[in-house]
């Protein structure tokens, strides 16, 4: 899969070709196999014999079971809503658009990814809504499932949308509206848990609505040769290309490796834990919808939070809203480890908007309201 995109660079027009990483490494020579001779490793410019020891390390790791492989259990499908979405995208899908869209077997069966995006399947998606910060009280649980997986993105997206209020606070110059998450980061990140969630786990997304934050949870990690510094800096291994090349299609991905960046110009690199078997995007509420805190940090305190990064104002809404909170309250509530609290904490009480008061046995002094 590629991206081929128009870029300026020194005033000059240029045209970027952005290729993405295959599953199958490594690739080699048919002539000499997966031998050194037949397989090479760029360093620098150079293109180098791979040893021996990192090809077969590559093979052991080889994505064999992709959902473009897998067999469907069922083979009566039908696709009337994908094709609704495809017509109204002014695209219509002829008789060969299964073997056009790599929904078919490699011997012409219908695999996975045809499952998946068939207008009925087993693969239930739910958002789940919660009373406070944690999983105790559930409010509401909204199944989305057994549909085309696209109309099942689409269902999420709209609730989700539904869920981010827009909150007004009365200052004493404007009125400013601001959304309780960042909105194209929050699509973002639902497009690549649907996009990039590994099937054949039979796991699919998860969607989960706290008081202070959302957390989207998809199964798989990151894909073999992907590195965090690489996944962080955009740079795309698309686990499942038959899906992204529908999503694709239909205009909810714009191009490859976009979709990271976007959240981070949002949220930090906080927001995302990632492990071996699954990635967690937590993204807690820009603005305070029961408006004490959030009026005080947006009417008080006014310019002075402008060149504060979102997760600082988090630390300092929180410590406002109760200062005898501890850095393990803190932690646990914007869901980062303690050092990382301490370091926003360090930036607070430099830029003298915080301070330890020692006289009340260590609670937090606000001197931003001085």
């Amino acid at each position: 899969m590629f991206d081929v995109n128009a870029d300026k660079k020194e005033g000059k027009d240029i045209v970027k070709i952005t290729l993405a990483s295959g599953l199958e490494k490594p690739y080699y020579k048919r002539k000499y196999g997966m031998s050194e001779k037949g397989c090479y490793i760029r360093i620098g410019t150079a293109a180098e014999p791979m040893p021996q020891k990192m090809i077969d390390h590559l093979f052991s790791k080889r994505t064999r079971d992709s959902i473009g492989k897998i067999k469907s259990n069922k083979q009566d499908l039908s696709f009337e809503q994908l094709k609704i979405y495809y017509e109204s995208r002014g695209n219509n899908l002829n008789e060969q658009f299964a073997n056009n869209l790599e929904l078919l077997t490699a011997i012409g069966e219908y695999n996975y990814a045809a499952y998946l995006m068939a207008d009925n399947n087993s693969t239930s998606i739910k958002v789940a809504k919660y009373k406070g910060i944690n999983r105790v009280d559930l409010i509401e649980n909204e199944e989305y499932g057994y549909c085309s997986l696209i109309k099942a993105t689409k269902f999420v997206l709209e609730k989700l949308e539904l869920e981010n209020k827009t909150i007004t606070k009365i200052t004493t110059q404007e009125r400013p509206d601001k959304q309780l998450w960042a909105p194209i980061a929050l699509k973002e990140a639902v497009l690549n848990a649907f996009v990039h969630t590994d099937y054949t786990t039979e796991v699919p997304p998860k969607f989960e609505i706290f008081d202070d934050r959302i957390e989207i949870t998809s199964t798989g990690g990151l894909p073999n040769g992907l590195s965090k510094d690489e996944f962080f800096e955009g740079f795309s291994v698309p686990r499942n290309k038959e899906l992204m090349r529908i999503y694709k299609d239909l205009g909810l991905v714009e191009q490859l490796g976009s979709g990271i960046p976007r959240i981070l110009e949002s949220y930090g690199k906080d927001c995302f834990k990632l492990s071996n078997n699954f990635l967690r995007m937590t993204f807690h509420k820009l603005v305070n919808s029961g408006g004490q805190v959030g009026g005080q940090v947006g009417g008080q305190v006014g310019g002075q939070v402008a060149d504060l990064t979102l997760k600082q104002q988090d630390v300092l809404k929180l410590i406002i809203g109760d200062p005898k909170i501890s850095r393990k309250q803190l932690s646990d509530k914007l869901g980062i480890n303690e050092s990382a609290v301490q370091k926003h904490i360090n930036v607070l009480k430099k830029k003298n908007m915080i301070e330890r008061d020692s006289a009340t046995t260590g609670n937090w002094k606000i001197k931003v309201f001085k």
